[in-house]
């Protein structure tokens, strides 16, 4: 079963909430967290990506990312200010992006059940992301990066949600990209009926955050050796836990830089040699299709009679096939983590970047791909199985920043 841990957290004074609160650290490129950054002294980026702050072209592993990191949050704690609750409790997190509307639990969960499988995973994750969240971890004495959990619905979690959310909360704001937050600090009987909640929840999965999680773990191990004991903090990592039925996942889009040696007609032809191949719309009808943008045209690649892999359902998802018959065996991508000519697209971003990118010469063909599906990701976990990289897009994002717990 799992367990649900209150914290005191770190967290903005209410009226810089929004300020100080950032993109996750991992969704926008140095470039771009520099300049989303610019001007604003009190975002949480200059110390997820410190990096900003040193000159242009500093290696983001070197040492002194990580010594100004631990500056950054001490300037930050003192000129937002940053607060730390009087006494440890659990959050409600709601996040409102148009119509859809999403609430979950923020609180820490135990690196013992992330290690036991009890929160249970879909993706690898690798060593040099790992190398540098438990580093920024174990120099910060903090996990300022959050973990999205799901589990399956609890009604007496969404009853406790419930009663929660109907008072005033902490912090109530829309962050540029339209997204509204809204963050509630549990009183004390709450904190306590949301942990009772939670210790009958058989299990956890993890939505997004594998390396923040993982991290967690290695951090934990670095401390025991570090200061020659067990840290009580250490043992939990932070996260917020979402009801599965409120969760939203959209699509991961591909772009492929060139054809692997082929004009956009030989690589057409050799793809209807494979499957069928028609015109078609920007995005995918159904599960089994795949919208691809080759030479200014759309097409639907039907991948409805293509062979799995073998017979796990992870095989059987659309982007392992695209992935198996289309990117592998005629564009030699095997490796989609490591390989330069690949590039990803979240399913928020529409697919008016993909045209952009192969209108441009950016890419040569761009891949709209449909949403995986909660339940896929749930049972493939169950099953100990992966899913491709890359496979699930999970909007809207939650802010760094706002909840961060120290160590």
């Amino acid at each position: 079963m799992a367990s649900l841990h209150p914290f005191r957290a770190l967290r903005p004074a209410p009226p810089v909430a929004a300020t100080v609160s950032s993109v996750p650290y991992d969704v926008v490129s140095v470039d771009e967290a520099r300049q989303l950054a610019a001007d604003n002294p009190l975002s949480f980026l200059h110390v997820t990506r410190s990096e900003i702050d040193l000159p242009a072209g500093t290696d983001p592993y070197d040492g002194s990312v990580y010594e100004l990191a631990r500056e950054n949050l001490a300037t930050l704690r003192a000129t937002a200010p940053l607060l730390v609750d009087d006494t440890p409790s659990i959050y409600f997190y709601r996040l409102r992006m148009g119509t859809h509307e999403q609430t979950g639990v923020a609180g820490c969960f135990s690196v013992d059940e992330y290690e036991q499988d009890v929160i249970k995973k879909h993706e690898r994750t690798r060593r040099d992301k790992e190398d540098d969240r438990t580093r920024h971890i174990v120099e910060l004495r903090a996990q300022t990066g959050v973990v999205f959990l799901t589990y399956r619905a609890s009604a007496t979690v969404d009853a406790a949600a419930t009663r929660v959310t109907a008072g005033t909360p902490l912090y109530d704001f829309t962050s540029g990209d339209g997204v509204q937050h809204t963050i509630w600090r549990a009183p004390a009987a709450e904190t306590g009926a949301a942990v009772d909640a939670f210790a009958r929840i058989p299990a956890l999965y993890i939505a997004d955050g594998h390396h923040r999680a993982a991290s967690a773990a290695r951090a934990r191990a670095a401390l025991q050796t570090q200061v020659g004991g067990g840290i009580a903090e250490a043992e939990t990592f932070i996260a917020v836990a979402f009801p599965h039925n409120q969760m939203q996942i959209l699509p991961y889009n591909r772009t492929v830089k060139d054809l692997a040696g082929r004009s956009a007609d030989a690589f057409l032809a050799a793809l209807r040699e494979r499957m069928r191949v028609t015109e078609g719309p920007v995005t995918p009808r159904r599960k089994g299709e795949v919208s691809m943008y080759l030479a200014g045209r759309w097409y639907t690649i039907d991948l409805s009679h293509v062979t799995p892999e073998d017979d796990s359902r992870a095989s059987g998802l659309d982007v392992a096939l695209l992935q198996r018959h289309v990117l592998e065996q005629l564009l030699g991508i095997g490796d989609i983590r490591s390989d330069k000519r690949i590039d990803f697209v979240g399913g928020a971003r529409g697919t008016d970047g993909l045209e952009r990118a192969v209108d441009a010469g950016a890419a040569a063909v761009a891949f709209s791909m449909h949403p995986v599906t909660i339940d896929d990701l749930m049972a493939i976990s169950d099953a100990g199985g992966i899913m491709p990289p890359k496979s699930t897009w999970f909007e809207p994002k939650l802010r760094d920043g706002l909840l961060v717990h120290l160590i």
